[in-house]
């Protein structure tokens, strides 16, 4: 695979990668009193400060690994916050039915987006970045 060709999918993966967060991101940045209620109603300790991380990381994160700023640490912080997020918001093991799969599904498609983070932190944000623009002078 040739470099430009191995830099745009990183940079194809990137977007991809966060299109979630970016969309949810915002909706709770623009709904951020809703926000703070979902986080009660997980039993969310600290139920602000958590709304406050939400939409830092999935939003300005977001943002950042769109971007290709500081992709690697990031990235491994994105994926903390995301094993973090499949424990509290898509708890199955505690639920049945159609509940227990759909939260299954969440939560082992949280486990795949961590994946594509980590892979993220190895591999950087290629050539298509401002890292590559910053650190590669």
């Amino acid at each position: 695979m040739s470099e430009s060709l191995k830099d745009g999918t990183i940079l194809l993966a990137r977007i991809l990668l966060m299109i979630l967060f970016l969309i949810f991101g915002w909706m709770k940045l623009t709904n951020f009193g809703a926000t703070v209620t979902a986080m009660e109603g997980y039993g969310t300790p600290m139920p602000y400060l958590a709304a406050v991380v939400a939409v830092v990381v999935e939003f300005i994160f977001g943002i950042f690994i769109v971007l290709g700023a500081f992709t690697r640490p990031i990235a491994i912080i994105y994926a903390l916050y995301v094993l973090g997020t499949a424990f509290i918001g898509h708890p199955f093991w505690r639920f049945s039915g159609a509940e227990m799969i759909g939260n299954e599904i969440n939560f082992f498609k949280n486990i795949s987006i961590i994946a594509g983070l980590l892979l993220l932190a190895v591999t950087g944000a290629g050539r298509y970045s401002l890292d590559y623009k910053w650190f590669n002078r």
